[in-house]
Order: structure tokens, then C-alpha cells, then sequence
């Protein structure tokens, strides 16, 4: 045979002298690639015929899933760390500055009782001004990476108090009340999108998913209560992990309570302001420089994982054509929409439960752990009352879950109940000073307080994941939710010199009034009268060229011109030249036409 010259593999085994077995099998292999192309796929692909699409497609979504629940467990434990660090070092470092002997040896002159007055300010009063700002910033980060930026924030709050002077402390503070509602609106955002996230993933065969289509109304509500209750059961584990630097560290150094309460008279109900009459001087022996940057440097380390967490572990709470068309409808609808959803006459009724949301939880810090815990059982104690509190609130929130079964009003109603019960009682109460005769009954309210607290942030939360479903809508509403709570902390901050009587009274009618209005909402719903919801205005993209595949294609030349939102000029600029340009031809006159094909041809 020629070099280079045709001929079949039989041939050329024949001209070697291959023996008749080699030929024959050489000749059946020739007459399967000869039978035609229909058989040659199948000679390909026959190793992979044990592929079935469907396992696979399981296996992905299975994943998928997986991936939903790290995203839950990382940003709900970031949220954690970064909570706790900051109450458990804004406790150090108050009880530490209160210290009359602290401040005189170790800063003198500096005047630390103002700087800490300033601190407190700035991180009281500076989120009364989030709502202007908070959907502009994730909007425009975007929830995930606004999240990360705010618990980036807390750490640089606690990277400053290693040089705790006016310049590093107040405007780290003011840095933190800017953060604080950004931070907790987004990851109220964050849980809510993965749970519906959840939904899609575990019901794909569905024709809506599949189609990417609103969901029947409800179909998120029993993943938004499971993942809700798991977020808050996270967050109250923060109060445990924020008495540790108190456990550790700072209780070996703090007097007992004959030494500090020995000028306190009243407790409880007949206390005024905060302790009053409590001395000067809390620590036997004044910790070292060095013990303190430990201590800090731990608390830094741990806020930098919570970044960590939040950056590595975290996925992303849209897909990037979702955040494009979240951006793009236009800052100055950000800027109005969270006033615009006022309106709505469901966010009227539950506004006084988001103020109690934000009253009980600072009340439970400040004015019972102080002026009915630390007035009777010494500053030593303090960080027993708060654990009890947080780990009972931990492990209640697993009765939002009750939502599953119950009405939806039950876990709201229930632990309004239970504080109203207990703000009587507070009411009634008046402990004995330096006395530990009554020291387990503070442990059990506090531990009743947190079932109360664990069911209305679990039942608001979920509330507002189910009332508004829409994914345009969330970040305004979680704004407006934690602004009401910002709101509320800074009333609390102003009414700190007032008798004790005077808050219980506030709180006791504040909770009053947030169940009755809640309760006219729902009778409301349940006469289907209709609520009034802002019109989210269509995406407008002004970057041409970028193309991505979706139903209702936000992008396409012909639906700008459609809605008539782009403007004349746009329009003129773009050539329709598919068929879906087609419905907007046909709605220019004869006249227009026939003078653009004049135009072409001349």
C-alpha cells in the first residue's frame, strides 16, 4: 500500500498477516463504524448509559440546600460574635471607667466619664438618622457585602480601645450607631431571602421555580418561622458569650457588695435614675495594662472571625441580574420608599410592638439587671442575670415555631402576656438592698423575661417575612422595623433619670397598646380590607449591550420603550431589530414609516 494511500483498518491488518480471528473482529468493527451515524453515538456514549438525570438533578439541589443552611449558620453565628463582643466589651469598659481610681491613676486628666457620656450619645442617638440612609447603602453594596461592612464597623469599635482617648472612642461609637441598623436590617434581609432560597431549592420541580415566577402567596411562611427561630436562638446566645470578659477576667477584680452598695437605700420599684447611691470604687485592685490588651486582643480575634464568617461563608443573597434590577429603579424611589410603605396601614398597627421590641430588650440590660439585680446582689452577680436571660431566650425561641401550628398571632400575644404579667409584678417589687435572700427570684424573671422576648422578635420577624414576600420590598421593611427599635433605644437612653415606676408605667402601656393595634391589624386582614403597598418602579438599565436570559427581560430595548421610561432620545438611538422590537413597529403610524424608508433609500 502507498504511503498516505486510502484504505480500512481489514486491509491493512490483511497485508501484516494478522491470523483470521484478528481479521474477523477487525471486519465487525469496520461493519459497526460503516452501519451509518445513527449507531456511532451509541458506540460513544455507551459507557455513560448508566446516567440518570434525574439523581443527578436531585444531588444538585441537595447541595444547593446545604449550601442555604451554611449560609443561615454563618451569618446567624457572625451575628453572634459580633453582638456579643460588643456588649461584653462596652460592659468592661463601663464598669471599668466608672472607677474613680481607675481614672485618676491610669488617665489623670482625660476626663473619661465625658468621653464615655459622648460614647453613649453617639451611639444612642446617631441611628434616628439610619432610615434616610440604610436601603441606599444595601442597595447599593448589596445585602451580602453590607453585612460585612457593618460587622466590620464593631471590630474597628473594639480595635480602638486599645488608645482609648476622645479622637478614637466617640468616633468609633458614632461609627456604631451608624452601622447598628444597616447591620440588623440586612441580616433581618439576609435570613429571610434564604429562606426563601430554601423553598425554591427543595420545591425545583415545581412549574413557578422551574419558571422563576412569584410563588402562591404563603408558600414561604413555614421556612421563613424555622429559619427565623434559628437565626434569634444565635443572636440571644450573644448575651452568654458577652459576660465571658466578666466571668474570666473581671470579677477576681470587682469589690463585694458590702463594699459597693453600702449607700444604696432603694431597689426595685422605689429606685430612681441608675444606682442611685452605688460607690465610687468597684475594684479592689486595678488590672494591668497588659492583662487588658490580652483581653482585647481575644475580643479583636473573635470579631475578626465573625468577619470571616460573614466573608468566606456567606453566599450571596440575590443573583447578580437581581441586584443589578434592585439598584437600577433609581435612588431617589430608595430614598422615598421606606416612607412610601408607611402607608400601608399593616405597618401602622404593628409600629408601637416594633418600639416595645426595642423598649423590653434595653430594659432587661439596664433598668431591671441594674436597678433590681446589681441593687440587691452586688455588680458581682450581674453576669449571672444576663446569662439566665440569654440562654433562656436562646432555647424559647424554638416556640416560634409554634407558628407552624398556631396562628400566627399566638407566639406575639403569648409573650405579651408574659411581660405584662411580669411588669406588674416589677411593679409590686421591691427587693432589699445588699441581700441575697432573693437572689434565685432574679434569675427566674430574667429567664421569663427572655421566653418573652424570644417570642415577639421570633413572631415579628416572622410576621414581616410573611406579610411582605416580595424580595423588592424586604430591605425597606427590616429597615424600618430596626429603626423603630433604634428609636426606642434612644427614648430609653433620655428617660434613664427617671423613677423606676414612671418606665414600668411607659413600658406596661407602650405593650398595651402594641397588642390592641396588633389585634385591629389582624381583624383588618381578616376582613380582606385592602392595604396600600408603593409601586416598585421597573428596572432602567443604562448600560447597553448586557444581555441575561430571564422571562420579563428588564433590559431589552422594546421594554423601556414599552413603559415609556427611557427617554425619547434613547429611544431614536436604538435600532429594534429582533422580533421583539416588533410590537413597537407596529404602534408607529403609516405616516412615520413611510418617511423612515424614504430617509433609508434617499
Amino acid at each position: 500500500m502507498e504511503p498516505g494511500g486510502g484504505g480500512n483498518v481489514y486491509e491493512e491488518a490483511r497485508a501484516n498477516g494478522v491470523g483470521a480471528a484478528a481479521n474477523r473482529e477487525l471486519e465487525e468493527i469496520n461493519e459497526n463504524a460503516l452501519n451509518g451515524p445513527e449507531v456511532q453515538p451509541e458506540d460513544f456514549v455507551g459507557a455513560q448509559g448508566e446516567y440518570n438525570e434525574e439523581e443527578e438533578e436531585h444531588k444538585y439541589f441537595r447541595r444547593k440546600r446545604l449550601g442555604v443552611i451554611k449560609n443561615l449558620v454563618a451569618a446567624s453565628t457572625g451575628g453572634m460574635l459580633t453582638y456579643g463582643v460588643f456588649l461584653g466589651l462596652l460592659q468592661m469598659q463601663l464598669i471599668l471607667h466608672y472607677d474613680e481610681t481607675y481614672r485618676e491613676v491610669k488617665y489623670s486628666n482625660l476626663e473619661l466619664q465625658n468621653i464615655d457620656s459622648k460614647m453613649l450619645m453617639g451611639i444612642n442617638v446617631t441611628p434616628i438618622a439610619a432610615l434616610l440612609y440604610t436601603p441606599l447603602l444595601i442597595r447599593f453594596f448589596g445585602t451580602k457585602w453590607m453585612l460585612f461592612l457593618a460587622v466590620g464597623i464593631y471590630a474597628l469599635f473594639v480595635s480602638t480601645n486599645y488608645w482609648e482617648r476622645y479622637y478614637t472612642l466617640v468616633p468609633s461609637a458614632v461609627a456604631i450607631g451608624v452601622a447598628m441598623v444597616p447591620l440588623w436590617a440586612s441580616m433581618g434581609n439576609y435570613i429571610t431571602r434564604m429562606a426563601q432560597k430554601y423553598y425554591e431549592y427543595a420545591n425545583y420541580k415545581l412549574e413557578h421555580v422551574q419558571n422563576q415566577r412569584r410563588a402562591p402567596h404563603g408558600a414561604y411562611n413555614s421556612y421563613i418561622i424555622v429559619f427565623q427561630s434559628v437565626f434569634y436562638g444565635f443572636f440571644y446566645l450573644s448575651f452568654v458569650c458577652a459576660q465571658f470578659p466578666m466571668f474570666f477576667f473581671l470579677t477576681s477584680y470587682l469589690y463585694d457588695l458590702k463594699h459597693t452598695l453600702c449607700n444604696v437605700e432603694h431597689c426595685g420599684t422605689n429606685s430612681h435614675g441608675i444606682l442611685t447611691g452605688f460607690n465610687t470604687t468597684v475594684l479592689q485592685k486595678l488590672p494591668r495594662s497588659s492583662e487588658l490588651i490580652t483581653v482585647e486582643s481575644v475580643l479583636m480575634g473573635v470579631a475578626f472571625i465573625a468577619m470571616l464568617l460573614v466573608l468566606v461563608f456567606c453566599g450571596s443573597a440575590y443573583r447578580p441580574t437581581e441586584e443589578i434590577d434592585l439598584r437600577s429603579i433609581g435612588w431617589g424611589n430608595i430614598f422615598q420608599l421606606p416612607f412610601k410603605h408607611m402607608r400601608d396601614y399593616r405597618l401602622r398597627h404593628l409600629f408601637l410592638f416594633f418600639l416595645y421590641s426595642g423598649f423590653e430588650l434595653v430594659f432587661v440590660c439596664t433598668g431591671f439587671t441594674l436597678n433590681y439585680g446589681v441593687c440587691s446582689i452586688g455588680l458581682e452577680r450581674m453576669a449571672y442575670i444576663l446569662t439566665a436571660y440569654g440562654l433562656s431566650s436562646a432555647v424559647c425561641c424554638t416556640l416560634g415555631l409554634s407558628m407552624l401550628w398556631l396562628p400566627r398571632r399566638a407566639p406575639l400575644v403569648a409573650g405579651a402576656c408574659v411581660h405584662g404579667v411580669l411588669l406588674i409584678a416589677l411593679f409590686c417589687w421591691e427587693p432589699k438592698a445588699k441581700s441575697l435572700a432573693e437572689e434565685y427570684a432574679f434569675y427566674i424573671v430574667a429567664a421569663l423575661w427572655g421566653l418573652g422576648s424570644a417570642l415577639n422578635k421570633t413572631g415579628l420577624s416572622s410576621l414581616l417575612g410573611m406579610l411582605y414576600e416580595d424580595k423588592e420590598r424586604q430591605d425597606f421593611i427590616f429597615t424600618i422595623y430596626h429603626w423603630c427599635q433604634a428609636l426606642a433605644i434612644f427614648v430609653v437612653y433620655l428617660w434613664s433619670g427617671l423613677p423606676m415606676k414612671a418606665k414600668l408605667s411607659i413600658l406596661l402601656l407602650i405593650l398595651g397598646a402594641a397588642v390592641f393595634s396588633y389585634l385591629w391589624m389582624e381583624r383588618k386582614i381578616g376582613q380582606l380590607i385592602p392595604h396600600r403597598l408603593p409601586k416598585i418602579p421597573r428596572p432602567r438599565h443604562k448600560v447597553r449591550g448586557y444581555r441575561y436570559l430571564e422571562e420579563e427581560n428588564s433590559d431589552e430595548s422594546g421594554s423601556e420603550g414599552e413603559e415609556g421610561e427611557s427617554s425619547e432620545e434613547e429611544q431614536g438611538r436604538e435600532e429594534p431589530n429582533g422580533p421583539q422590537a416588533q410590537p413597537r413597529r407596529r404602534n408607529r403610524c403609516a405616516y412615520e414609516q413611510a418617511q423612515e424608508e424614504d430617509n433609508n433609500v434617499g
